[in-house]
């Protein structure tokens, strides 16, 4: 089969992606083979390939954001069938043992693995997923749109959760920093939960999309909306944006990090931290925020924006995704 491999780490802009040709898995106990038609493109793939993420697994194929069919079952799989369609998402394995599992908080597990990143990933024909792991897709979405709700919405989603932003929070003012791949997804969440949503981009096209995807206000990392608002979330990985995001959250307010890796941040005055301020990071997710999402973005439904590329040009959309260059979210297709 044809994949897109890493082989040693490398900024994006040396192409260090390498379509080669590679055996076809075989699925062991547990396990699916799914024939891939979209892998949706996410920042957390600039930071494995550029080796922001301290643990290494080389050579690997990235990408964890799959949708396909399943062409093939291992042993004791029961919950589908071939030629089901399913998505495989970022969480590929959790233990079941450690004192998070056992506390329903499958996604700080000791011994979690990750889809492109520890074991291989979707930019490729075929891959591997445990199917106690992967989801079924609604019908709702085509393979392209659903891609990008495999990591960029399920993260979205509960970032705006950990924010304090959920269906019980209409009128609420909620500030989103890097409005590219999650937060394009996320407001659409937050809208139909009637929640209020400032965008702050340093990109002109992003603004503008933000206000047509229903933002009341939309504008730079450093400006000030005329209202303090209840939660921010920020997606952009720069540090830098915190000190900004705290200056216009209100008393009591939330803010959370929803990236995998960030810049430092700045030192701090107390002061934006005073009056009961939280700041909180959001680490992967549980099988049921994705459960939960997949519901939600089929009942609204979610639309994502989205700009196709094939699988010989996966080093070209992540340099697009790493530029600005991406209007929504990129998706590899097969």
């Amino acid at each position: 089969m044809n994949a897109c491999l890493l082989k040693s780490v490398a900024p994006i802009e040396q192409n260090p992606l390498t379509l080669a040709e590679v055996p076809k898995p075989e699925p062991s106990s547990g396990q699916v083979l799914v024939k891939v038609s979209a892998c949706g493109v996410c920042r957390t793939d600039l930071h494995v390939i550029e080796g922001e993420l301290s643990q290494r697994v080389l050579p690997i194929i990235p990408g964890h954001q799959v949708i396909g069919r399943i062409e093939q079952i291992g042993e004791h799989v029961t919950r589908f069938k071939p030629g089901d369609r399913v998505g495989v998402p970022w969480l590929h394995q959790t233990c079941g043992e450690c004192e998070f599992c056992l506390a329903g908080k499958e996604n700080l597990c000791e011994r979690a693995t990750f889809t492109g990143y520890l074991v291989n990933g979707g930019y490729a024909e075929y891959t591997l997923a445990m199917a106690d792991f992967v989801y079924s897709i609604p019908e709702v979405f085509s393979d392209v749109e659903a891609a990008p709700l495999l990591c960029a919405g399920i993260i979205g989603f509960r970032s705006l959760r950990l924010s304090g932003v959920t269906g019980e929070s209409p009128g609420k003012r909620l500030g989103l920093y890097g409005f590219g791949n999650a937060a394009h997804v996320a407001i659409q969440v937050a809208r139909h939960w009637g929640v209020e949503v400032y965008a702050f981009s340093r990109d002109a096209r992003h603004q503008r999309l933000a206000l047509e995807l229903g933002a009341v206000w939309a504008g730079g990392s450093q400006d000030q909306p005329a209202a303090k608002l209840d939660s921010v979330i920020i997606f952009a990985p720069a540090g830098e944006l915190v000190v900004g995001a705290l200056k216009v959250l209100k008393k009591g307010g939330t803010l959370a990090l929803g990236g995998i890796h960030m810049s430092r941040i700045p030192a701090l005055d107390y002061q934006l931290l005073y009056h009961e301020r939280a700041v909180r990071s959001v680490a992967n997710n549980t099988r049921q925020d994705g459960v939960d999402f997949l519901r939600t973005a089929a009942e609204i439904p979610v639309r994502p924006e989205v700009q196709a590329f094939p699988l010989e040009e996966t080093n070209a959309a992540l340099n697009a995704l790493k530029h600005d260059e991406i209007s929504g979210a990129a998706v590899i297709v097969t």
